[in-house]
């Protein structure tokens, strides 16, 4: 498979200190809880949370649409939160935002449950493809509509493990 550099290692990084000391800004010094969209933003997460000086916690969800390189148009849940977001700082922490259809849907069942501040981080975004009216309060890069691998992205569970995201013809 011939995998192209899309966003170097570096850069990835750089740029996710910037998103954390906004986030820090935004919150101060208050206690934030990470939701980790499973399994494509675990290498996302974790990073910007050693960016994070205020109280961290992490939690995770597992929900999907995909199947190899195309949406499903199913929302598959697969993994719930444990934490209690009731009146708490809460930010989803996810890959990609391609359709929307996922993370629109994950909003609106993370907003049911009473958060003081429910907002949106993305390492990626795809706005080309949004189908949904949604907008993500933090985003790393915006990205044109190329299928993405890499820092956590995978084609059928692969590539995940690239320090880059990479892109493939």
């Amino acid at each position: 498979m011939d995998i192209k550099e899309l966003i170097s290692e570096e850069k990835i990084k750089a740029r996710i200190k910037q998103i954390a000391e906004v986030i820090q800004k935004d919150f101060k010094n208050e206690e934030i809880i990470l939701i980790c969209v499973l399994k494509g933003a675990t290498f996302f997460a974790t990073e910007l949370a050693k960016n994070i000086s205020s109280p961290v916690i992490i939690d995770f969800i597992k929900v999907s649409s995909y199947k190899g390189s195309q949406s499903t148009g199913v929302i598959q849940f697969d993994l719930n939160i444990s934490e209690n977001i009731k009146d708490k700082n809460v930010i989803i922490v996810e890959d990609i935002i391609d359709t929307g259809r996922t993370l629109t849907y994950l909003k609106s069942y993370l907003e049911e449950r009473n958060p003081k501040n429910l907002k949106i981080c993305t390492l990626l975004d795809k706005k080309e493809r949004r189908e949904f009216d949604l907008e993500s309060d933090y985003v790393c890069f915006e990205i044109p509509d190329k299928f993405v691998v890499g820092y956590g992205l995978d084609y059928d569970e692969k590539y995940r493990n690239l320090p880059y995201i990479g892109y493939i013809e």
